[in-house]
Parts: C-alpha cells; sequence; structure tokens
C-alpha cells in the first residue's frame, strides 16, 4: 500500500489508478525539486486530486509546486487557462512539467480565501473577477456541451457513489437543462469551472487571484453556477437566490439561463446534503 502523504488524498487508496500514483507521486515530487531547485515547504491543508505544497526556489522566490493525478478529465488543461489568463485576475503560470503533471506556480501571499471576507465583500469580488476571466477561448479545451453531456451520459454509473444523491426531479432538471442549453448558447470564452469563496486567495500583486480553474469553454452563464453553490459565502435560500439575482443583474447575464445551468452543474457533482438543498432552492426560483 503507497504512503498517504495527505488525509484528503485517501480515497485514492480505494481506485487503481490512484494508487499508482500516490506510488509514483515521491519520485515526481523529488524530479521537480531536481528541475526546478526547490526547497518544499508542508502540503496545504487541502487536497483531492493534487498535492499542493509552499516551496522557494535557489533565488529565494516564493512558489507553489502543484503535482496532479492524471489523467483528470477536469483538470486536464489547467496550465493552458492559467497560460491563457497570463495573470490577469489568476495566479500566474510559471512553468509546466505535462509528464509529471506538475506546475509550478505564483505563490499568492498572504493567500486567505475570499470565503473569509465575508458574503458581500466577496460577492463584490468575484463580480469583479469574472468580466476579467472571460477572454476568448477555443481548443485545447473541453467545451461545455461536451462536459454536460457526460454528466448525463454517466449518470447511472455515478449515482450509487454519492452519499447524498440528488433527488428524482433534481436528477430530472439536470437532464432538462442540458438538453435545453447545450446547444443554445449565444457565445464561447475561457470559464473557471469552480469559482468559489475557496477558490480565490489573496495575494499582494492584486488584492485576489483565482487558482484551480477546472476549464471549459462555453457561455457566461455557466459561470456563475459554482459562486452559486458556493455555500462558503452563506447556505440558505435567501442567499442562494441572492447571489443568482445579483450576479445575473450586476454581469448582464440571462438569469434564467444562469439558474437552470447553477441547477445542472450542482445535481451533476452533488454528494453534499448542501448540494441538494441548494439545487432544491434553485430548482424553486
Amino acid at each position: 500500500m503507497p504512503e498517504l502523504p495527505h488525509p484528503g488524498l485517501a480515497w485514492m487508496l480505494e481506485d487503481e489508478a490512484g494508487r499508482v500514483w500516490l506510488a509514483r507521486l515521491p519520485d515526481l515530487t523529488a524530479a521537480c525539486v531536481v528541475r526546478w531547485g526547490l526547497t518544499l515547504g508542508e502540503p496545504y491543508s487541502y487536497a483531492m486530486a493534487s498535492l499542493a505544497m509552499p516551496a522557494i526556489t535557489a533565488s529565494g522566490a516564493d512558489v507553489v509546486l502543484k503535482i496532479g493525478l492524471r489523467p483528470d478529465r477536469e483538470s486536464e488543461h489547467e496550465a493552458e487557462a492559467l497560460r491563457r489568463w497570463d495573470g490577469a485576475g489568476a495566479v500566474r503560470l510559471l512553468d509546466d512539467d505535462p509528464e509529471r503533471g506538475a506546475l509550478l506556480l505564483e505563490r499568492a501571499v498572504p493567500g486567505a480565501h475570499l470565503s473569509t471576507a465575508g458574503p458581500d465583500a466577496a460577492l463584490d469580488v468575484l463580480a469583479g473577477l469574472l468580466p476579467r476571466l472571460w477572454v476568448e477561448a477555443d481548443g485545447p479545451f473541453t467545451r461545455l456541451e461536451d462536459e454536460a453531456a457526460w454528466w448525463v451520459a454517466t449518470v447511472e454509473d455515478w449515482l450509487p457513489t454519492r452519499e447524498v444523491p440528488p433527488t428524482p426531479a433534481l436528477l430530472d432538471a439536470m437532464r432538462s437543462a442540458v438538453e435545453d442549453l447545450a446547444t443554445t448558447q449565444p457565445e464561447r470564452v475561457l470559464l473557471h469551472q469552480d469559482l468559489h469563496g475557496d477558490n480565490v486567495v489573496a495575494a499582494e500583486r492584486e488584492p485576489w487571484l483565482a487558482i484551480d480553474p477546472k476549464p471549459l469553454v462555453g457561455e457566461r452563464a455557466f459561470a456563475l453556477a459554482p459562486i452559486v453553490r458556493s455555500w462558503e459565502l452563506g447556505h440558505s435560500r435567501e442567499q442562494v437566490v441572492r447571489r443568482l439575482d445579483t450576479l445575473s443583474e450586476r454581469l448582464g447575464v440571462d438569469r434564467e439561463r444562469a439558474r437552470r445551468w447553477a441547477i445542472a452543474q450542482t445535481v451533476a457533482w452533488c454528494d453534499d446534503e448542501r448540494h441538494r438543498e441548494t439545487a432544491t432552492w434553485l430548482l424553486e426560483a
């Protein structure tokens, strides 16, 4: 059994690809240390499909080394998304090693999560960040309609694995939203699929920078989904609907399309009672 470097990676012990990656992780890390001349610190507190560690280069620069499980569908083009943004509203990509699934990133200091700023302040920050991230893009990124089709096509596979599965009504709403919205998108921009209160951090170069993009290419209305379901910014019917209404109005996004995309993604990612509650509130909004 491979050594577990972080409790957040424990699920990988039950997955063959995860066990292989965990067994390789020490060698991958050592190779990155040599390549970039790094002195590593302790891993950050959160880990799921990657391990991120603060580091210092030989020249004294503060950076982050992030090594991810490969293949990982959602994070496959993370490096290219960060390269396209080039530090405008997101952490800057300094270098990457595709063979090892490793990214060398700008370190955001002090690094506090946006969720600690309070719901109103956080919503203001996110409303300002989104338009900066909406750059024109096409390949190599996954298209929103293809990702949404994957949610629907695989629902019977992932449903039994969820601790808190969505209700039949929510599953119907997800399928209906994907069927109606995927082929009627008005434009395509680069999307941060996971832009919530804990994926924006305080920095010095800019006050706040986005991290961990899980990029897609699709319509702007979809980009509201992860913020609307961000329980770090408050979890109640009133707060969820307020985020939807506020962002739709301020960003000139079609509220109904944003609402239905938020239902679809929340249901597709549903593994928590809060996800199910959020999707239910949106269904009634």
